[in-house]
């Protein structure tokens, strides 16, 4: 690849264990002159961003449907993924508070936010600096993650939202209630995106669609495809990576 030809390289870091958190990610672009546009489905995550061209901190999701981010030509970006059903002691309001939002960080850690960007501004390493505050806030803060979200995370795979609350000895209603405070939305939408996002591994692993459909607990195919255009707005091709 010639070096003026633009390219856009996301990757992934483990996270510290123990405090709710998927990974730490950076996205770069490099080479050329045209922005790079991303499009972002639901995966029941909660991300807090810093983007370098504009020194801005936000907080993204949990989302409901699909949305675009861009990344001009030169730009960086660094992010903190939570685990679902994991944000709130972090950002000290429920999940619920800040779905299908960018809201700005400062809304909700106020000056705190405004000290963390300037450190971003001149650090070596963006992605450890906003790790470590990230860190700092969740051991600090006087919430604690539901410790229902796990087990409603893990168990709306494995069957039927009613079996999941008599199972839990939860009331539907206050499954929903602890639901919407801990993941941003009700179990049926949880169990939705989870549910789309597991068939969408799979086929990105090189499972065929079908197989995919079957193992994640979709009707057929079929259900498959109408779930990925309701969440992502696309068809399950255009959400896999392009070959050549």
């Amino acid at each position: 690849m010639h070096g003026d030809v633009p390219r856009s390289a996301y990757r992934e870091r483990p996270a510290p264990q123990g405090l709710g958190l998927a990974c730490v990610w950076t996205h770069e672009r490099s080479g050329g002159d045209a922005a790079f546009t991303q499009r972002v489905v639901p995966d029941g995550c909660v991300d807090v961003i810093w983007s370098d061209w504009d020194g801005r901190l936000q907080v993204a999701g949990p989302d409901t449907r699909p949305r675009t981010a861009t990344v001009p030509p030169g730009g960086r970006m660094a992010g903190v993924r939570f685990r679902p059903g994991m944000a709130s002691p972090a950002l000290g309001v429920p999940a619920d508070a800040v779905r299908d939002g960018r809201p700005a960080l400062a809304e909700l850690w106020g000056d705190e936010a405004e000290a963390l960007a300037e450190r971003l501004a001149g650090a070596q390493s963006p992605p450890a600096v906003l790790t470590g505050a990230v860190v700092e806030r969740v051991r600090s803060s006087d919430l604690a993650a539901d410790p229902v979200a796990p087990l409603v995370a893990a168990g709306v795979a494995e069957g039927s939202v009613r079996d999941l609350a008599d199972r839990l000895g939860l009331g539907d209603r206050q499954l929903r209630r602890r639901s919407l405070a801990a993941f941003g939305y009700g179990p049926k939408t949880l169990q939705r995106i989870l549910r789309f996002q597991r068939a969408l591994a799979l086929v990105r692993a090189g499972g065929a669609p079908a197989d995919a459909a079957y193992a994640s607990g979709f009707a057929d195919q079929s259900h498959l495809a109408h779930e990925v255009k309701a969440l992502a707005g696309v068809p399950l091709s255009e959400l896999l990576p392009r070959k050549g």
